[in-house]
């Protein structure tokens, strides 16, 4: 007889028994049949590939990043037909049959798995995330090159290329995103074409922001109705506009910036205008370059104009923290491996909910050894995951409930 909690070894098949490491106790099995029941993925029949299973393999996916389908389903299940016996062999899926069980599961689950998973980490105690009563967010774009296939070209675009050439080599899927400073953990993303601005992708963001938070933005997120729809989320900002733009000085104040306005394209006589606090400032030994940001917090004694020009530079965190994503998990030279738009999505969040994973895992060791996070490599963190995850095949991703194996008893 199997003992409390233990499932029989003939009601379990090998690949219910995969497991992820750190990666299946941030996105523990519950929670992800939860989310594949919330999106309406759950199987009406028995398959080798169940959609619990293939959530926990496109996560693998983002972690041996340029390896195959079928030697990522190898990696997954390394070691364990020795563990015990199985009712029925366990086969490693055909690339085709690994590629039907991606579009079968879509990227809903995905991304509603990094709705609720994916928010701000740090504490009160975590260096650079803070800024006086402040959260520090920052918000940007990037761009991903995804497989030439007439779906992909269709549907994202391309750009064009400065070589001669009348088109890229390969199209591109637009991202933008919100960024938590100091623990680079991603809150907020969403996708599109690539014809799509990234400012108009920053609305989809919106409902993460709140209170508490300051927002810090470059130039290329700007314009009156999203400064107006990003302040209206109780997040205060700290954006960076064009020198173009006219920012009448309305009252001088003490510590060298001043009090101004800003107002819809369309809005001429200024007759619903939004105020704004203005701080210019060049850098030593920059090219003389002015820099303009504008922000919600209009008292000084608040947040002094020098604190917040020197403030403004800790949004390249977000820089490279996508550099993380692309460059780290991905490898250099990334480009997505999904034939169709919806493959795209899809994994465009699987490498967002494993780097998130990374960076908690990362800032939880430095709080508890009371360091800054940044002293922490990412790509050593990333590599332990990786050799982790065929040792950890004590959690099985059919049930939470699931006791330990035989030999670990």
């Amino acid at each position: 007889m199997p003992r409390p909690g233990q499932v029989k070894s003939s009601c379990e098949r090998l690949s219910d028994r995969i497991a992820l490491g750190l990666l299946t106790q941030v996105f523990p099995p519950g929670l992800v049949d939860e989310t594949v029941a919330e999106c309406g993925r759950v199987e009406q029949r028995s398959r080798l590939l169940p959609a619990r299973v293939v959530v926990y393999f496109v996560l693998a996916m983002c972690l041996f990043s340029g390896q195959g389908y079928e030697e990522v389903a190898r990696l997954l299940t390394h070691g364990l037909e020795r563990v015990r016996r199985w009712e029925k062999p366990w086969r490693v899926p055909t690339t085709a049959a690994i590629g039907r069980a991606r579009r079968r599961l879509g990227p809903e689950p995905l991304k509603v798995l990094f709705e609720r998973v994916c928010q701000p980490v740090a504490t009160r105690e975590t260096a650079g995330s803070w800024y006086r009563r402040w959260r520090l967010v920052a918000g940007d774009g990037t761009v991903f090159d995804v497989p030439d296939t007439e779906a992909n070209a269709n549907f994202f675009g391309r750009p064009g290329s400065g070589r001669g050439q009348q088109r890229s080599a390969y199209p591109q899927v637009r991202v933008a995103a919100l960024v938590e400073c100091g623990t680079h953990a991603v809150f907020a993303a969403a996708t599109g074409p690539l014809t799509v601005h990234e400012q108009h992708l920053v609305p989809g963001l919106l409902d993460r922001l709140g209170p508490g938070m300051l927002m810090m933005a470059d130039r290329g997120i700007t314009g009156f109705e999203l400064w107006r729809a990003s302040s209206g989320t109780g997040a205060d900002l700290l954006w960076r506009v064009r020198k173009n733009i006219v920012l009448p000085v309305l009252e001088q104040l003490g510590d060298g910036s001043y009090l101004s306005r800003i107002a819809a394209a369309d809005d001429r006589a200024h007759r619903d205008p939004a105020p704004v606090r203005v701080i210019e400032y060049t850098l030593d030994g920059d090219d003389g370059t002015v820099y303009r940001l504008i922000t919600t917090v209009c008292d000084p004694d608040q947040a002094p104009a020098a604190e917040l020009a020197a403030l403004y530079h800790q949004r390249w965190e977000i820089e490279n923290t996508l550099d993380e994503i692309k460059t780290h998990q991905g490898g250099r030279q990334l480009v997505l491996r999904s034939q169709y738009p919806d493959g795209v999505e899809q994994e465009i969040y699987w490498f967002l909910l494993v780097h998130h994973a990374l960076r908690d895992v990362i800032h939880d060791t430095a709080h508890q050894s009371g360091l800054d996070p940044d002293r922490i490599s990412f790509t050593r963190t990333l590599n332990a995951a990786r050799r982790h995850v065929t040792d950890q095949a004590a959690l099985s991703p059919l049930t939470a409930e699931t006791g330990p194996l035989p030999h670990q008893q």
